[in-house]
């Protein structure tokens, strides 16, 4: 069965599900849908933080503190160690293998989140974007969402990175080396057959995970792809199997 195929049956056995998957030159279901993507937006945050570095508008090894004001919790290491500052490049890093929530509230902090939006634009994406900082809850007024994206444009970032054109080549450098260090595979990349803690020569990948979002993007070798997933998380076992649906993805594109 050929990759389209199995999307196409992935799709129409997961009804209810919110689908937006490409894999460019090889498969896709609705590319050009905007769908929440949880930490996936992130990336946007690196990209500029990579960016600054090389520009030198940020010092790799600036350090930056805990903030109370911006402690949040699930995902992250950095809220269970005990050193209270830490270099920016070492939060990034934080950010790109365990989706650190609190490094990532500290360096956007750092950052501006003006800063990454306008790189986002810069970078010709309508449909992705970061719109706020990690929040333990949400309360209106504020973004409903912390981050958006499409899976079409999601692919042709990371095909961007893969190929070394992200904004300049050692924007792209940084970006490959920090993706390099991702612990989830969970997603489409268990298809992969990758060791989490150990793939710096395979996968590089984002994941964002949320009540009834699953998103993962990245890149094996030169091929790029963004597989998101929406869905009601009350909905017995819709959670199982959009994870299943998606290593079924990642076994057929690897």
């Amino acid at each position: 069965m050929g990759l389209q195929e199995v999307v196409d049956d992935v799709v129409a056995q997961t009804p209810g599900v919110s689908w937006s998957i490409a894999v460019p030159g090889r498969a896709g279901h609705e590319p050009g849908r905007r769908l929440r993507t949880a930490s996936i937006g992130k990336l946007l945050l690196l990209a500029e933080t990579a960016r600054r570095f090389e520009s030198g508008e940020l010092d790799p090894g600036e350090l930056l503190a805990k903030d109370p004001e911006l402690a949040v919790a699930d995902s992250g290491l950095w809220q269970h160690l005990a050193v209270d500052a830490l270099p920016a490049a070492d939060l990034a890093v934080l950010i790109a293998a365990v989706s650190d929530n609190y490094a990532t509230n500290v360096l956007l902090a750092r950052v501006g989140l003006a800063a990454v939006r306008a790189t986002a634009a810069g970078l010709g994406l309508h449909e992705t974007g970061l719109h706020d900082r990690v929040r333990n809850r949400r309360e209106p007024g504020q973004p409903p969402t912390l981050s958006t994206g499409s899976a079409g444009e999601l692919a042709g970032l990371m095909g961007r990175i893969s190929r070394r054109d992200l904004l300049m080549p050692a924007v792209s450098e940084r970006m490959d080396a920090w993706m390099s260090t991702s612990a989830d595979l969970s997603m489409v990349a268990s298809g992969f057959g990758d060791d989490p803690l150990a793939h710096t020569r395979s996968v590089r990948n984002k994941t964002g995970t949320d009540d009834g979002i699953r998103a993962d993007v990245g890149y094996l070798g030169d091929q790029a792809y963004a597989v998101l997933a929406n869905f009601d998380p009350v909905r017995p076992g819709s959670t199982a199997a959009v994870m299943r649906a998606m290593r079924e993805i990642g076994s057929a594109l690897s």
